[in-house]
């Protein structure tokens, strides 16, 4: 009997490291590579939820931009990813035909109309909600 609660016990634990450990492990050494191998004019994300791209590297020590003329120096170790390429979105609007993307003057949107008509529901007509 205990020999076959045994087999089972390490059946269930080879299990959960296959399914759980290994991959977890995995993905900590494939982050682990992206950080070591970004370099300068990368767009990353700190550990403090900053972006900027990186401006300077020396071994262990980078120097980030995060706004035009501020430069952070911090260690790779405070980098939580490297970005993907910014590639430049086709966006709905067409440049060319003026009616595309704002509305008149004069008109008023959905969402405007919403907030007045909320607006004016939550406050009656002597003032008071």
């Amino acid at each position: 009997m205990n020999g076959g609660i045994l087999i089972i016990l390490v059946l269930v634990l080879g299990v959960m490291y296959v399914v759980m450990i290994r991959p977890q492990r995995q993905r900590q050494a494939e982050q682990q590579r992206t950080i070591d191998t970004a370099d300068v004019g990368d767009d990353v994300m700190t550990t403090g939820g900053i972006y900027g791209t990186i401006v300077e590297s020396e071994g262990d020590d980078v120097v980030v931009e995060i706004a035009k003329g501020v430069n952070v120096h911090m260690t790779r170790r405070a980098i939580a990813g490297v970005l993907p390429p910014e590639e430049d979105e086709e966006t709905d609007l067409d440049e060319d035909d003026p009616d595309s993307g704002e509305a008149d003057e004069g008109s008023v949107t959905d969402q405007e109309e919403a907030v007045r008509s909320t607006a004016g529901d939550a406050v009656s007509g002597d003032g008071h909600r």
